[in-house]
């Protein structure tokens, strides 16, 4: 691995020991029987990738650096000392390559993850996803499917350069046939992963680096699925519904506890599931607040929040008590270093926003 990637993991890690000052305010899952570790995002990542290889041969995994390095983040961490270069495979530097070789692999019987390094990386790839496959299904009439996924850490914070720090996950959710999921806790992770390889069709997992190593929660050593398509409230409230995802799930949520201080009762919707998004769960929020805001760190134009956005519209209008706030990221590529923190949104922006909809 590069000093490069070496330095862009170090940024991970110190942002990761600043954010350890958060509250942690997410409810934990119940127990489950068996064995838990107090994991952290990306070492629930790690274990679910083994635990399913270690169950389906048919699973394996292809990408730059995943390998003998373990992977920039250390995702992959030891798997291939376990599984070898039949199951490990480190590619070049190729994202068309190792989306087009998940296709093929997929089609043989295999149940290929294939990591795209960035998201901001997969752009050459992105003609193999969106021309086979996420026509794959409707190309045969059904007769074939497609069972992969592609693993790419996403979202900015970290301090990183030019194309390291996209969040563009509103291209993928507008592609029918693809499948978009992204965990905000390390349950989460290791549970929607081993969902996602299961999955008959072609899965876009989005991993949210910067919390990458934010904080712990126990995680079974046994193997579970968490349902695509699910959303999960994390913070129950009857003022104000905040949906939110990813990375930008924290945020909201010491946004709430602290608005909860002043009175403000804000429910925190975890969406967990960007495509199917939870159309139930979302409706069922908001009929119960009357308001809502959205937060993501993508551009605010044309971003998912929009489509929410409408959606509630269409579907919950006579409940409505003021205009739906979107709080995002800028209509900007992302900047660099100082900027940074400007860009996204952060529990103050946050603040403002829900004050904005509680005062009109």
């Amino acid at each position: 691995m590069s000093s490069y990637a070496e330095t862009l993991a170090e940024n991970v890690e110190e942002q990761s020991e600043a954010d350890q000052s958060a509250p942690e305010t997410q409810e934990k899952p119940e127990e489950p029987p068996g064995g838990v570790d107090e994991l952290t995002l990306v070492e629930a990542i790690c274990d679910g990738l083994h635990t399913e290889m270690s169950q389906d041969e048919r699973v394996m995994m292809l990408g730059q650096d995943i390998g003998r390095n373990g992977g920039v983040f250390r995702a992959t961490d030891a798997l291939h000392e376990e599984f070898g270069d039949d199951r490990v495979v480190d590619t070049p530097l190729a994202e068309s390559g190792i989306i087009g070789s998940s296709i093929g692999l997929s089609l043989s019987g295999m149940r290929p993850v294939g990591e795209i390094q960035f998201m901001g990386f997969l752009y050459p790839g992105f003609d193999q996803l969106v021309s086979h496959a996420s026509r794959m299904r409707s190309r045969t009439h059904g007769q074939l499917n497609l069972p992969m996924v592609i693993r790419m850490p996403y979202g900015g914070g970290i301090r990183a350069p030019e194309h390291h720090s996209e969040s563009k996950e509103a291209f993928f959710v507008h592609e029918p046939g693809l499948k978009v999921v992204t965990p905000s806790t390390p349950y989460d992770a290791k549970g929607l992963l081993t969902a996602a390889i299961r999955d008959p069709d072609p899965v876009m997992f989005l991993e949210p680096k910067l919390i990458y190593r934010a904080f712990r929660e126990e995680v079974p050593e046994r193997s579970y699925e968490i349902d695509l398509g699910e959303a999960a409230v994390r913070r129950e409230g009857s003022d104000i519904s905040v949906f939110s995802w990813g990375a930008m799930t924290r945020p909201a949520l010491i946004a709430a506890e602290e608005l909860a201080e002043e009175g403000i009762d804000c429910e925190v919707v975890d969406l967990r599931s960007l495509s199917p998004l939870d159309f139930d769960t979302i409706i069922d929020s908001f009929e119960k607040t009357g308001r809502g805001a959205i937060v993501h760190e993508a551009p605010k134009t044309g971003g998912l929040g929009a489509e929410i956005a409408a959606t509630i519209q269409e579907e919950a209008l006579m409940y409505q008590e003021a205009p739906i706030q979107r709080i995002a990221g800028y209509d900007a590529h992302i900047p660099l270093h100082a900027l940074e923190d400007y860009y996204l949104p952060q529990a103050v922006r946050i603040q403002d926003g829900i004050r904005e909809a509680m005062e009109f």
